[in-house]
């Protein structure tokens, strides 16, 4: 069993939910703090209440851009990923244009991505690009890696978890088999047991989203525990 950091570590805890109330992001927030997860992945209007409730801790803040579909122009994007970097982001999940990689216009998708690493790069924040697998074929996951490769993403992540679908192995897969080596790989959608966090993370993922945190690491802290009656995980 690994480690509990190593588990942790690898969880964006998603508050994405349109319907999250102010009390159920602090919540959140909290709870993030509490079991020492990697990020919390926050609504781009929730960035300054998370950055307040996480700055004295070890997990960072993140959220979307251009989220859940990629139509927004580059225009926009960069905007939205200019206040969050302003407001306290580390990290940014930024969704690719999903209809023009399903139309074959590369070139569009590469220049919109490359936009928005670059400014993010420039600040020291890495980037995380957001397929949404279930709408694409195997060639256009795999066209999407490259391009991922040709523009520095720091992950390339499958889902955004509200289009139905998940991280699939099979995705998981072609991603690590066509993504640079130094380009990690994060799981998002169907990641709900420590099980299922373990599966992903034999694939090769380093980081995986997960709305199911507690009980993920509750499970890990418990089995921990039995290996190792003296120690906790948190």
């Amino acid at each position: 069993m690994p480690g509990y950091e190593a588990i942790a570590k690898m969880i964006d805890h998603s508050l994405l939910n349109p319907t999250l109330t102010d009390e159920e992001i602090i919540a959140g927030c909290e709870l993030a703090k509490t079991y020492h997860v990697a990020t919390v992945c926050v609504r781009p209007s929730d960035v300054l209440l998370a950055q307040s409730l996480l700055k004295d801790s070890d997990v960072l803040v993140t959220t979307v851009i251009g989220f859940p579909h990629g139509t927004t122009t580059t225009a926009a994007k960069l905007a939205e990923a200019k206040e969050a970097i302003v407001n306290g982001c580390k990290e940014l999940d930024v969704v690719l244009h999903i209809g023009k990689l399903r139309s074959g216009d590369l070139d569009y998708v590469e220049k919109d991505l490359r936009a928005v690493i670059e400014l993010a790069h420039s600040s020291n924040v890495k980037v995380k690009v957001i397929f949404e697998n279930t709408y694409l074929t195997k060639e256009q996951i795999i066209s999407a890696t490259l391009i991922c490769n040709q523009v520095n993403a720091d992950w390339v992540k499958t889902s955004t978890g509200y289009a139905g679908g998940g991280a699939t192995d099979e995705d998981l897969r072609i991603m690590r088999q066509y993504a640079l080596p130094h380009i990690q790989v994060k799981a998002a959608g169907g990641v709900r047991t420590l099980q299922r966090a373990l599966e992903v993370r034999a694939l090769g993922c380093t980081r995986f989203g997960a709305t199911a945190t507690k009980a993920i690491l509750d499970e890990l802290n418990s089995g921990l525990s039995q290996e190792h009656p003296t120690q906790s995980g948190y």
